[in-house]
This record gives structure tokens, C-alpha cells and sequence, in this order.
């Protein structure tokens, strides 16, 4: 039995998510009793089809939910009917201040549009983009930024904080409210974690929307990485947030990896294999920085949620492997111990251990996903 099996008899891993309404992004449900979504973003000229569907379909087989497309202009929204056809995960047009992108993107097939309603003109604009949205069955993202509030709001509040970002989020929800539309999520994001905590905090107990969570801006692949998952994880351990993004400057696949790695970590997605392995130290009866590395390229393609721990020596290697599916541990003379749910099974040379455990890892893979299908055709 696996770490997540075991929440139910170890209270202090549960964590009970924010209650929320659920709605639907094309396929996917966000909110509610629904798993957390991860997202990312295409950085490529949505006007080159082709160009934009090769990175929808890459962030597709790193597991992404949900991709969110730009659409600045009326080429970029020609061309998201084509990138939408092509697509097997739902699309978010991201439209800003243009009115008709966003009826554009909801005519083509977006599954939702990242919109401010408050940023696109008069009443009987809004009132056409929320009609568009209605009639070919759109969600909406209420976008709120603070780099990018209301003038109003900078001069009541003196500066950008969370006090304001959720008077943004409120204002433009009610728009949507007004006009009985209430399919929508909101963000509230920052740069700076304090901020965008504190408003996620706030705006999670002033509405029940979904909410999506991220740190915007967030920096490089190693940087803004730790800054999200101080900030993203603080506010998903305390049950906020339905759909997450993880906001890098860096290839949008690193976005899902880093937005799966959180939800694991905290037991709120599974998917893929997880490695539990040690520093190392001068106790290590083989390489395990190098040996990891080499698994963790090795066992990408696998998507079926697994457990497995790489443990240099004897100390906690035992102790690590009752908790994962398989496991290795180092025993010197050039060999270690491999573990099967938990206990000892054979003895492996160090040089054959990353192969074979590959081949355990895919065979137990291949067993777990026939009896879901099995489990599913009864």
C-alpha cells in the first residue's frame, strides 16, 4: 500500500479543499468535488497554426488539462479554429481590452475565454462578448493582475495589494452576475508571494467560484519554481484553488512538470512516477544522483501514478521502501535490494539496476492500467 492510500488512517495528510460551485472548461470540470487542473500557456505566434499546435501537443503528452492560447488579434483568432480542431485538450482564448477577439475565440470553439469584462468597453460590448460565451458554451477567466489594476483602485488604495485585487475581482464578477452568467473562475495573481496569497486568501472567502491559482511572473525555471510552490503550495495545503498554472520563464512543458510535482507532493493528482531518494553521502553503496536522473528520463513516459524510492544505504532504505511501490536500496559490495510493495524481494548488481527497474516499473505500470480496463469494461 502506497503513501496516498494511506490519508484515510493518517488525518495530518488530508486536506480539505474549499468548497466551491463547478463549472465546465469544454471537457474538464473545474471546482467542486473535481480533480485540481494543471495549465499552461503557448508562447508561440498563435497566427502560425502549425507552430501553435506542435506545443499544444507537447504540453498534451506532459499531461496538461487545460492550455490557454493568446489571441491579440483577428489572424490569431483565424487561426485558433484550426488549433482548436487539432487540439485534444480544451483551449482558453486569452483576450485583452478587443471586444470581438473574444467573441472571435468563442465562435471558433475556445472552451473559455481569459477575459476582464470591466477591460473591454461599453455595457452592450460585454453584454455581446457574455452572449457569445453563452451561446457556444463558454466558460470565463476573471483575470486580475497586479501590474495591471484599475487607475481607481491605485488611487483608493495608494499602491497595489491584495485588498484591491479582490475589489477587482468582486467588480468584474458582478458584471458577469449582472447579466446572469456565472460560469466563470477568477485568478488574482502577483509577483510577489505575500500578495498574491493574502488576496487568494481574502477573495476564497468572498465568493464560491472556482478559483485558479498562480504566481504570475513568477521568474526562471529554478527561481520560479520555488516561488510558486512557497505560494501556490501555502494556499493548495490550506484546500484553496481548483486549476493551477505555474508561471515560468522557461519551455511551458516545465510548467506542467512543476504543476504536477506540486499537486503530488501534497497527494492532490497522481500521475506518473514519483521518485523518493535520498542526498546521498559517503554511506551510499551506489551513485544516487546519477542513477536518478537516469530514471527520472527513463520512466517520463509513464503516466500511471507509481511510487518508487532510491535510497543509497541502509539507514532508511528499508523504512522508505514500506512506503512505495518498488524500491531500491544500496547494500554494498556492488549490489542492493530491490523492493516490491514493500519488502524484500531480490538482490540486483548496481550496473543492471536502472534497466531493471525500468522493466519493473513499465511491468507494474501495464499491470495496474489492465485491471483499471478491466475494472471499467465490468
Amino acid at each position: 500500500m502506497t503513501t496516498q492510500d494511506h490519508t484515510h488512517l493518517r488525518p495530518w495528510r488530508a486536506i480539505q479543499r474549499r468548497p466551491s460551485r463547478k463549472i465546465r472548461v469544454g471537457s474538464v470540470e473545474v471546482g467542486g468535488d473535481a480533480p485540481i487542473t494543471v495549465q499552461s500557456m503557448t508562447n508561440t505566434l498563435t497566427a502560425d497554426a502549425q507552430a501553435t499546435i506542435a506545443q499544444v501537443r507537447e504540453l498534451e503528452e506532459a499531461g496538461a488539462d487545460i492550455v490557454r492560447v493568446s489571441c491579440p488579434d483577428a489572424e490569431s483568432t483565424a487561426a485558433f479554429k484550426t488549433i482548436v480542431r487539432a487540439s485534444n485538450v480544451p483551449l482558453v482564448a486569452d483576450i485583452h481590452f478587443h471586444y470581438k477577439r473574444g467573441i472571435e475565440a468563442a465562435q471558433a470553439g475556445a472552451a473559455c475565454l481569459r477575459i476582464n469584462p470591466g477591460n473591454i468597453g461599453s455595457p452592450d460590448r460585454v453584454r455581446e462578448v457574455v452572449q457569445a460565451a453563452r451561446d457556444h458554451g463558454c466558460s470565463m477567466r476573471i483575470g486580475v493582475n497586479a501590474g495591471s489594476l484599475e487607475r481607481d483602485l491605485l488611487e483608493k488604495y495608494g499602491e497595489p495589494c491584495p485588498e484591491a485585487m479582490v475589489e477587482s475581482a468582486l467588480r468584474h464578477a458582478r458584471i458577469l452576475q449582472d447579466h446572469d452568467f456565472h460560469e466563470f473562475k477568477i485568478s488574482v495573481k502577483a509577483s510577489d508571494v505575500f500578495m498574491t496569497v493574502a488576496a487568494y486568501q481574502l477573495l476564497s472567502e468572498a465568493i464560491d467560484c472556482p478559483l485558479h491559482l498562480g504566481v504570475t511572473e513568477a521568474g526562471a525555471l529554478r527561481t520560479g519554481t520555488v516561488k510558486s510552490a512557497i505560494g501556490m503550495g501555502n494556499l493548495l495545503w490550506a484546500g484553496i484553488g481548483d486549476t493551477i498554472r505555474v508561471s515560468l520563464a522557461a519551455d511551458p512543458v516545465e510548467e506542467i512538470k512543476v504543476g504536477f510535482d506540486m499537486l503530488k507532493s501534497l497527494g492532490l493528482r497522481h500521475r506518473g512516477v514519483s521518485i523518493i531518494a535520498c542526498p546521498s553521502c559517503a554511506r551510499q553503496g551506489f551513485n544516487v544522483i546519477k542513477t536518478v536522473e537516469a530514471l527520472e528520463a527513463r520512466l517520463a513516459h509513464v503516466s500511471t501514478p507509481l511510487s518508487l524510492s532510491i535510497i543509497g544505504c541502509v539507514v532508511n532504505g528499508p523504512g522508505e521502501a514500506l512506503m512505495t511501490d518498488l524500491g531500491f536500496t544500496g547494500g554494498g559490495k556492488g549490489a542492493g535490494m530491490v523492493y516490491v510493495a514493500g519488502r524484500q524481494d531480490h538482490k540486483i548488481d548496481n550496473a543492471a539496476m536502472v534497466d531493471h527497474i525500468v522493466e519493473l516499473v513499465e511491468a507494474r505500470a501495464a499491470e495496474i492500467e489492465a485491471a483499471a480496463a478491466l475494472q471499467a469494461a465490468e
